[in-house]
Formats: C-alpha cells, sequence, structure tokens
C-alpha cells in the first residue's frame, strides 16, 4: 500500500514549489535569453529544502513519495524547464545507490544529502562511450570525454559513467565537486532548455576511489536494480507536463488581457469568439487527460518502488508501458500545445519581450531525449503479444 505523506507535509512542499515557481517565472524569459549556469535557480532550491524531498525520513529527509515529488517537478516546470530537468535529475540520483548501490552507499549518500544540503547532476548517458576506466592500485583512474553533463557544473555530487576495456557494463560512480581534474568545455548552445548548462566535460587522469564506484545491488539482474531508468522517464514527463501547463496559463492571461477579436467575429472581446473557446477547450482538455495518465503511472511506480527487491521482471514492464504511454502523450499535447498558443493569443505575442516561444523550444528540446517513436512501437508491441519491454537505461 502507498504510503503518501499527511496532508500538512504534503501540502507544504506543494506551497514552497508553487512560491518557488512564481519566483522563476517572473525572471524566466530574462534567464532563457542570458543561459549560462542555473546558479541562481540551485541558489534557491537549496534554500528551499527541497533537494532532501525523497530522501527517506530515518536519514534526515523529507520522506515524499514519488507521487509526491514529481508533483513538485510538474509545478517548478510550469515556470522553467530548464529548473524542472536539473531538480527532477536531481530527485532521481538522490536515490541512485538505493537502487544501483550497497547498503553502506545507501546510507552514506542519503544522510550526507540531508545534512549538507546537497545538489546532485549526472552524465551517465551510457551512449557516449569516449569515457574510459582503467585500474590504478586499489583506486582507479579516468581519461576522456563526456557529453551531456546537465547540471553538473554546479552540482556538489557528480555522477558519470565510464567503460573499462574488455568490461561490458560501465562503471558508474560519484565524484565531490572538488575533484581535480574535471574540466567543462562550456559547449551547451541549444534553443531550449539553455539553463541546464548541458556541458561535455573533458577528464584528465581523474581519481576515482574504490568507495566512489556504485558496487552491485542485491540481487544484481533483478527487476529493481534496473527500476530507477523507468523513474527518470516518467520524471521527463511530468517536465513535459509542466512546460505544458505554463505555456497555457500564460496564453490564456494574454488572451483575456491583450488579445483582441477578429474583425469578422462579431463580438466584443477575444474571450467572445468561438473559435479561440474551442482551442482553449480542446487545450485544457488534453492538458487533463495527460496529466491523469501520468498521475495514474505515478501511483504505479510508487507501488513498485515500495516492493524495491520483491519487485518481478513482469511488474517491472507492465509499470514501464504505462510510463511509456503517459510520455508519449504528454510529448504530443505539450508540442500541440506549445506551438498553438500562437493561434489564440495573435502576432502581437511574437514578440520576444513576451517570450512564449520558450515553451515549444523547451519541450522541443527535452522530448528528443529518447525517440517517443520507440515507446509506442513498444506499446503496440505489448498490446499484441504481451511482450514486455527490453530493459535499457531508457526503458
Amino acid at each position: 500500500m502507498v504510503q503518501l505523506l499527511v496532508k500538512e507535509e504534503s501540502d507544504y512542499w506543494i506551497k514552497i514549489a508553487n512560491s518557488l515557481s512564481t519566483q522563476l517565472k517572473a525572471t524566466a524569459v530574462e534567464r532563457d535569453s542570458q543561459a549560462g549556469l542555473p546558479d541562481v535557480e540551485i541558489q534557491r532550491l537549496r534554500e528551499t529544502g527541497l533537494l532532501s524531498l525523497v530522501v527517506p525520513k530515518e536519514y534526515g529527509g523529507a520522506g515524499a513519495t514519488w507521487i509526491e515529488a514529481l508533483k513538485v517537478v510538474q509545478e517548478l516546470s510550469n515556470a522553467d524547464g530548464s529548473i524542472g530537468q536539473l531538480y527532477g535529475n536531481h530527485l532521481n540520483l538522490t536515490t541512485l545507490a538505493q537502487v544501483s548501490g550497497t547498503v553502506d552507499q545507501k546510507q552514506r549518500y542519503y544522510r550526507e544529502t540531508a545534512e549538507k544540503n546537497l545538489f546532485w547532476a549526472n552524465a551517465i548517458n551510457t551512449r557516449d562511450t569516449r569515457l574510459k576506466i582503467t585500474p590504478d592500485g586499489e583506486h582507479f583512474r579516468v581519461s576522456g570525454v563526456k557529453s551531456f553533463g546537465t547540471g553538473v557544473a554546479i552540482a556538489d555530487l557528480r555522477v558519470f559513467s565510464a567503460l573499462q576495456d574488455g568490461v561490458e557494463l560501465p562503471f558508474v560512480f560519484v565524484i565531490p565537486k572538488d575533484r581535480t581534474g574535471v574540466a567543462s568545455n562550456q559547449d551547451w548552445e541549444n534553443i531550449g532548455q539553455r539553463r541546464t548548462d548541458s556541458d561535455t566535460f573533458t577528464f584528465h587522469d581523474v581519481l576515482i576511489k574504490k568507495d566512489e564506484i556504485l558496487g552491485y545491488p542485491h540481487p544484481p539482474d533483478g527487476a529493481f536494480s534496473t527500476f530507477l531508468g523507468i523513474i527518470a522517464q516518467l520524471t521527463k514527463t511530468y517536465v513535459y507536463l509542466g512546460l505544458a501547463e505554463g505555456a497555457l496559463t500564460s496564453a490564456k492571461q494574454y488572451t483575456i488581457e491583450q488579445t483582441k477579436p477578429w474583425i469578422t467575429s462579431g463580438v466584443d472581446k477575444a474571450t467572445q469568439d468561438p473559435y479561440i473557446l474551442y482551442h482553449y477547450g480542446n487545450f485544457w482538455t488534453q492538458l487533463q487527460a495527460a496529466i491523469s495518465l501520468a498521475d495514474k503511472a505515478a501511483i504505479q511506480v510508487q507501488t513498485a518502488w515500495e516492493k524495491e527487491v520483491n519487485l518481478t521482471v513482469a511488474e517491472r514492464g507492465e509499470v514501464a508501458i504505462s510510463v511509456f504511454a503517459a510520455k508519449a502523450f504528454a510529448t504530443r499535447i505539450g508540442l500541440d500545445i506549445t506551438t498553438s498558443i500562437f493561434e489564440v493569443m495573435g502576432t502581437r505575442s511574437t514578440a520576444t519581450k513576451y517570450g512564449f516561444d520558450r515553451y515549444w523550444r523547451d519541450l522541443r528540446t527535452f522530448t528528443l531525449h529518447d525517440p517517443v517513436d520507440y515507446k509506442l512501437r513498444d506499446i503496440g508491441n505489448w498490446v499484441l503479444t504481451q511482450e514486455l519491454p527490453l530493459v535499457t537505461q531508457y526503458s
């Protein structure tokens, strides 16, 4: 049975997220234009206490469920897709040792995160094989390059993956911010998610201590050991939902305050135009359906999470199908809403001072993280053959 926080606690964190979201929205257009390091955003997160949201209470955290935490991700993404992604990644990574580490690592990283208010970021990306790890006595050395280091430049704890020659599975390790030999190439210049600072990083003979490499969970081949990949997919879904919600909220305010009715509409206000009303009705209905689908998947994710090592392969696969469906639908309706809002706002809404295009730019950039077509293929294969998705970093 899913154990939620008491209502007062859950409401408290949502109120904190709502307050932070309001602050971030006021400067979102300016920060998007500047791009660069998300220093202001991460400092605000530290001040709110949200960094230890999913850390269990016995280690000093808030002990929130994924159901509750993902609503915070959605709320922050409503204001700024970059901070939504950074925070969502952070939440996933704070639990990494519980899924893919030893008991000692789980306890250590949970306690340190809560006690020191630490922010996590990563460049795991196993498709990039340029980062190499070699033994050095009882420790290791890492050299090479790793791409998509989202938020890594400002993170207290940095998670990377590297390959050792002759070893099939990558090593995943956690190092502190002050570890020498790691340099950001400052090459993140994308159209969207501009404040994630997802640079490429170069390693020059970097020391990796033995206990910084995540040990194998028990059992190493159990369904739970790869379950964080499913949670990461749903976390992205809530970023998409937040962006779509933010776009719709901003468009609504603009339409009410500034949009003029068309000359042949026969009405006095844009809010009386039947075509504008139709589009807003469609936007809202699609968004509510997408949110409901994601919320249903979040309940399944939390139920599976609480089973830990008792989670079966079949149960994992069924949760994956639900998450894939939520992600695919959120992608589709999010892209539709973020591009179509201009049709109900009018020509003047395209002025750069409003920055309404950032919702689409952020969503278009982040939804390309991994192909949604393969999610739909996996769902179709399951519908017709009951075959569960192949387990990968993305599924």
